[in-house]
């Protein structure tokens, strides 16, 4: 553009002022044409359609003047009736005949004018309209008069131009709704044409029965009025009737006249009746100015979205007083219709029918008034990438229209999520789905924990059942996270200048509330246990799991007294206030004799909490020491994670004495997709081949073929899914993480049933010890080489291509099943499964006959019509952690509502977001050597006062004897009568678990059992007569009853596993572990009394928060305080 510029040479000044002046004869003589536009519109007529038709306002005026018109005619005839009556004078006979002409001819005039403007070339068209008809019939003979006097005694029907006004008002309300640009409601217009409808046929047969009634009766025009109310509502006194043959006609034409015009109004109402109810109302502005409300978004409502998003909004009380609008494009079905009509809902929700993108439909829902904005993805859709791009349009377009309206956004695939992340809170399913998902195969119940944390629940779940575990459970679940400033709460005020880890443990011994993490008042970020070193102060936002949170609590204090009866040194232990509940001071006794020789630190890592020394004093109590108000920085300084070369990074390996690889820490150096956290994990130095990560399939760097091959250490975690979407990358992540130890660390095995792509391998080739295998759960050979007998944990995705089924509940039959027939196959094998449908928990592990089952279903009911929340969380496998529904996590959206920080929290304890010198989830198991410590109070002191963990939960795993039916009991103790006898004559050895577990024999075929019951019958017949013969047959049917289901399948897969050149070794030490229930408990009473095998979950602070910059210094450091450590610990590893 500069260069075309350069080239053209500007006009010298001389010609310039010339030119303006005079003009370039140069260009006076060449052959150009000067061309107007819209020249038509410049002509006489075009001026006056523009007037009276095209321009809206001014159409407006002419059609509300044309209204105002006929109505004064109208007028003006019952003027004249009524001076017809009282015999009016000359005078006012004469003024109101010369309005009556003067209205007749503006109304002429104006009708021809209109007729001329609005002609399109078919005269004819114009000329035989109803509306010019009925003009001339009221105009033309006033006209006339005016030039031939003897035609005014003429009776003319003016009262017809209430038709005419009728018809104006409907023009007249429609260019009212076109000049100011608003979508006023159908239903508005209908009703008011019904009611001009009605109005119309009453006039003019009120008018016109009183005019005919001159010659008979000569009827008042109240009487006429009085007769069509009567005659028109069809009630018919008959005590006022025409008499005359024209009147009674004209009754008879009004009449056929309504019954055509009015079914075809009230029909056209009802349709819009109809159509109204499906697409909702508008959400009045006047409403929407004076009260709050929120908008929900969805493609598509369905019944369990649509309850589990009310139950939760609803569920806080500040939230009472808004209404909840819905915008969505598709009819409201059945279901959704008959909840929203409960008296509950129906007043606080209001359904809309329409589209996001449409401005018209968020200006119905007033979203530029809302208080929030809710835009949840369709998970039940079979592209699910589709899915996403929608909620990415609905998100711009409401930004678009209401860029102050906060935005909670819920994405499908993390490698959407950039694309909203300007919305306020952002919620992306896979992420959280594998992370979840992972973390339950290191911490078990992950899952369930987190889905009851982030659930609105007052713990009265089950506090009515006779289980004792259930009314445990049940209070537990109703912790949820609370947030207070530290100035202003009665938990945390009296611990300012106190360290973090003091202030931890004195708030949950006082008060038993779990303090998990702070917000400094100049940073925004949120920190799970910052650790030792962090000293609290007025102005931190103290993070706290506790029942209900502290505005809502009510603090009752014990009497001094009491506690000095229950322990006078106590009080010389803590500087705190001496005012302490009865189950604190219990929880502390046996802290007076303290052993500080015994502080030194522990391995990070270890989860063995070792027994302190004696000291040579003889058999002393073992003592726990005090968690000290700031931190000592010689006893609780971690190693650096980075530099240790210990004997956890660096080993021979006893076995075959090879050096084991040295892995690296270090940031992964491919992300799948844009917007992902950076971690800190365990690395392989140099990139792994594409052909080394396939499991059953060697190449060139190696041969294995199968996970036996390998020879791993720690057991497998394998990932059944149907792709390798960007999402199972953040499954991989958080087990591979800095803080866990290389003794920890898990082979990881991705069953896939396609290959997965050349970008996501290359994310993946630089994590140690994960492979993938293209193969089906439903395929026994796929799952016996990926290893599944060398596996602690299967996790089974759910599969986006059966998400959406013709029935919806049904998305999930194919992997119910799949995981059933695992269950059967491999008992021991600890199976998690993700479902679309929450209400689907119950057929897993699915037991036909098992009484305790059935009274969990009625339990289930029984809370379900309570109200609760949370009715299938008595179910085994949920309790269990064994199950899990990513829709379970949509609350965790709406709680942000109210809690604007439960998304970040819950991503730092699933390792989505690492935040520096915060803590992370894990977990430690109770041992033996562990019991001495008795409580969960005195554990909370032990592990504040030895390594400045927080725990906030225990996982416990009880034995549970399921019962069954009578006769099953008692064919199972005459088998275990009869075992060693059988065992002798036919040497068979059975399987252990076959004499441990019922409730597998509560599921055998029929035909066996009656061949059972009548092998029984001939045993007692051959006791009785001493028969050899009848004993053997017994014996024999005996027999093939044990081995009727479970070493059928046990013979299946080891067939199978000998096809494919596989050892059964492993098979066989299988055990069955199904007689055991497992739940998880949510911040219990510090007098809650640990067992063996609970695990607890811990908040560890992070290694790297307080690491010196020397790191000789801190090396040296930390070798020395480790060598008194017991060396046991160290080979401890974290469940």
């Amino acid at each position: 553009m500069n260069e075309l510029e350069s080239e053209v040479l500007p006009l010298p000044p001389r010609y310039r002022f010339r030119d303006l002046l005079l003009g370039d004869q140069a260009f006076q003589n060449d052959d150009r044409v000067q061309v107007e536009f819209y020249v038509n519109e410049n002509t006489f007529k075009e001026r006056l359609k523009l007037f009276f038709i095209k321009n809206q306002r001014s159409s407006l005026r002419i059609r509300l003047f044309n209204f105002s018109l006929k109505l004064l005619t109208c007028l003006l005839y019952i003027v004249h009736l009524l001076d017809d009556a009282s015999n009016q004078t000359q005078d006012n006979y004469i003024l109101l005949y010369f309005f009556q002409v003067s209205v007749a001819l503006i109304s002429f005039l104006e009708t021809m004018l209109l007729i001329y403007l609005s002609y399109k070339g078919n005269i004819w068209e114009q000329i035989f309209r109803i509306s010019f008809i009925l003009e001339m019939i009221n105009t033309v003979p006033f006209i006339i008069t005016i030039f031939w006097s003897p035609l005014r005694n003429l009776f003319i029907p003016v009262f017809l131009n209430c038709w005419l006004a009728k018809y104006a008002l409907e023009n007249m309300i429609n260019d009212l709704h076109r000049a100011i640009q608003r979508t006023q409601s159908a239903m508005f217009n209908q009703v008011l044409i019904l009611i001009c409808t009605l109005l119309c046929l009453v006039f003019t047969g009120t008018c016109g029965i009183q005019h005919l009634e001159r010659a008979g009766d000569n009827l008042s025009l109240f009487k006429s009025f009085y007769f069509c109310i009567v005659t028109f509502s069809t009630v018919g006194y008959g005590d006022v009737t025409p008499k005359i043959w024209p009147s009674q006609l004209l009754v008879v034409i009004m009449i056929c006249v309504a019954l055509v015009v009015l079914p075809l109004q009230f029909e056209e109402l009802v349709y819009l009746w109809m159509e109204r109810q499906k697409s909702g109302g508008n959400y009045s502005r006047h409403r929407a100015q004076t009260e709050k409300h929120v908008v929900l978004c969805v493609s598509s409502l369905k019944i369990d979205l649509l309850m589990d998003f009310l139950n939760e909004f609803y569920a806080h009380p500040r939230l009472q007083d808004y209404y909840v609008v819905i915008l969505c494009p598709t009819e409201m079905d059945i279901q959704v219709r008959r909840v929203l009509q409960i008296p509950l809902w129906s007043q606080r929700v209001i359904y809309l029918q329409g589209s996001a993108l449409k401005d018209q439909d968020l200006m119905r829902a007033k979203m530029d008034n809302g208080e929030a904005c809710f835009i949840l993805s369709s998970r039940n859709e079979a592209d699910r990438t589709a899915a996403d791009h929608q909620t990415i349009l609905r998100a711009w377009a409401v930004k678009d229209f209401a860029p102050n309206c906060p935005l909670y956004v819920q994405i499908l695939k993390p490698e959407n999520k950039f694309h909203v992340k300007f919305a306020d809170h952002v919620v992306c399913e896979e992420e959280c789905k594998y992370a979840m998902l992972a973390l339950n195969c290191v911490c078990p119940a992950t899952s369930t924990l987190i889905t009851l944390l982030v659930h609105t629940s007052r713990g009265q779940e089950g506090q009515e059942s006779p289980e004792q575990w259930q009314r445990m459970y049940g209070r537990c679940s109703g912790n949820e996270v609370y947030h207070i400033r530290m100035g202003d709460s009665k938990f945390f005020m009296e611990y300012e200048g106190k360290s973090f880890t003091y202030a931890a443990f004195h708030a949950h011994k006082k008060y038993g509330v779990c303090l998990i993490g702070i917000r400094r008042e100049e940073n925004k970020s949120i920190l799970l246990n910052p650790g030792p070193r962090h000293i609290m102060t007025a102005s931190d936002t103290c993070f706290y799991i506790n029942i209900t949170k502290e505005e809502n609590s009510a603090f009752i204090f014990k009497q001094e007294e009491k506690q000095k009866k229950k322990g006078f040194a106590g009080r010389g232990i803590y500087d705190g206030p001496s005012r302490l509940p009865v189950h604190s001071i219990i929880a502390s006794m046996g802290t007076v004799a303290m052993d500080l020789q015994n502080t030194e630190c522990r391995p990070v890592n270890s989860s063995k909490l070792t027994l302190p020394s004696e000291n040579g004093s003889g058999s002393r109590r073992p003592s726990i020491a005090p968690v000290l108000e700031l931190a000592d920085s010689s006893s609780l300084l971690p190693c650096d994670l980075l530099s240790d070369q210990s004997e956890d990074e660096m080993t021979q390996s006893d076995d075959e004495g090879l050096t084991v690889v040295e892995y690296v820490k270090g940031y992964p150096p491919n992300s799948p997709y844009i917007g992902s956290s950076p971690t800190l994990c365990h690395l392989l130095p140099i990139k792994a081949p594409f052909c080394c990560l396939r499991l059953d399939k060697g190449c060139k760097h190696n041969s294995y073929e199968d996970a036996k091959a390998y020879g791993f250490k720690n057991k497998l975690i394998i990932v059944s899914a149907e792709t390798a979407g960007n999402g199972l990358y953040n499954f991989i992540v958080p087990l591979r993480a800095y803080y866990r130890s290389r003794k920890e660390l898990n082979p990881i095995v991705l069953l896939l049933d396609n290959k997965p792509e050349n970008h996501f391998l290359e994310a993946i080739c630089c994590f140690p010890m994960v492979y993938y295998m293209e193969g089906t759960i439903d395929n026994l050979d796929s799952l016996l080489q990926c290893g599944i007998i060398y596996a602690d944990n299967l996790v089974v995705v759910d599969k986006e291509s059966t998400m959406s089924a013709e029935e919806d509940y049904m998305a999930d039959a194919k992997t119910i099943v799949n995981v059933q027939t695992m269950f059967r196959l491999f008992p021991s094998l600890s199976i998690i499964t993700e479902l679309t449908h929450p209400s689907n928990m119950r057929f897993m592990q699915f037991r036909a006959k098992d009484s305790y089952s059935l009274a969990l279903s009625k339990l289930e009911k029984k809370e379900r019509e309570n109200g609760s929340n949370l009715a299938f969380m008595f179910r085994l496998p949920f309790a269990a952690g064994r199950v899990f529904s990513i829709s379970m996590l949509d609350t965790l959206l709406y709680q942000s509502f109210v809690k604007d920080y439960m998304i970040t929290i819950t991503r730092l304890l699933l390792g989505l977001d690492t935040t520096p010198g915060s803590g992370y989830l894990c977990a430690m198991k109770i041992t033996e050597d562990d019991l001495w410590i008795r409580t969960y109070g005195r554990l909370f002191q032990k592990l504040c006062s030895s390594s400045a963990e927080i725990p906030i939960g225990i996982y416990r795993t009880e034995s549970h004897m399921f019962s069954t039916s009578e006769s099953q009991i008692s064919i199972n103790v005459e088998d275990c009568e009869d075992t060693k006898d059988v065992k002798e004559h036919w040497n068979i050895k059975t399987s252990h678990h076959r004499n441990s577990c019922s409730s597998d024999q509560s599921e055998h075929p029929l035909l066996r059992r009656k061949s059972m019951q009548w092998a029984r019958r001939l045993s007692r017949k051959g006791n009785k007569h001493t028969s050899k013969t009848a004993e053997w047959i017994s014996q024999q049917r005996l027999s093939l009853y044990r081995r009727s289901e479970r070493q059928e399948l046990s013979e299946l897969v080891k067939n199978r596993m000998k096809h494919l050149g596989l050892p059964t070794t492993g098979y066989d030490e299988m055990n069955d572990h199904q007689n055991t229930l497992s739940y998880v408990l949510i911040n219990p009473p510090p007098d809650t009394r640990l067992e063996l095998n609970d695990i607890v979950y811990l908040i560890r602070s992070d290694p790297l928060a307080h690491v010196s910059n020397d790191s000789h210094s801190r090396k040296s450091s930390c070798s020395k305080k480790l060598d008194p450590c017991n060396p046991e610990t160290r080979d401890e590893t974290q469940l």
